[in-house]
């Protein structure tokens, strides 16, 4: 089984985890126990995202077990939370040991900051590139964009294709379609 973190924080935008967190976690209706996708949040306290929804953790950073895959989404909040002490100990704790460290939307300030997108090709939301490229990455304007064990992925919906992207690597093109097909949503096999 893969264990996905996906890191909330308040004012989070609700699509950036919220799509990846479907996809992932849809898989498990066609494969059971493929993925164990998780909600990590600073503390068991609920969140507020950007708008209005409010959501439980389900592990803080200190009750996170040791994960496969790390993904930040971005949302409004990340210009406090990308720098908070916490979050960037949490990265540094898990990041020798995840297959992948993955961002949504302007959630890849969160690696940047953290130091892991220097000299990486990544990609975040369109009106964030110039901020990004200030991090010495360099920045393309794509879906999703992986460079080693770093995958990145565009603006809000994005997220949806990041997804996919992610259930390819893991299960291969097979399932990543079956589960595409399953939630009605037409992929881009060539971004695939």
């Amino acid at each position: 089984m893969i264990t996905i973190g996906i890191v909330i924080f308040p004012d989070v935008e609700e699509l950036d985890f919220v799509a990846p967190y479907e996809v992932l976690s849809y898989i498990n209706k066609i494969q059971a126990n493929s993925t164990n996708v998780l909600l990590v949040a600073p503390s068991h306290e609920p969140v507020r995202a950007f708008n209005g929804l409010k959501i439980l953790p389900d592990v803080s950073f200190d009750t996170c077990p040791t994960l496969d895959i790390l993904l930040f989404p971005g949302g409004k909040g990340r210009t406090k939370w990308m720098k908070d002490a916490s979050i960037q100990a949490f990265i540094t704790a898990h990041k020798d040991h995840v297959r992948y460290l993955v961002s949504v939307c302007t959630g890849a300030f969160f690696l940047a900051e953290a130091g892991m997108l220097q000299g990486k090709t990544a990609t975040t939301y369109h009106s964030a590139f110039d901020e990004l490229a200030c991090y010495g990455v360099n920045v393309v304007s794509s879906k999703v964009v992986h460079d080693g064990t770093i995958i990145t992925a565009g603006g809000v919906s994005s997220g949806l294709e990041l997804g996919f992207y992610l259930l390819k690597e893991l299960f291969g093109l097979a399932l990543a379609q079956e589960v595409a097909h399953k939630i009605e949503y037409n992929i881009n096999i060539s971004t695939l």
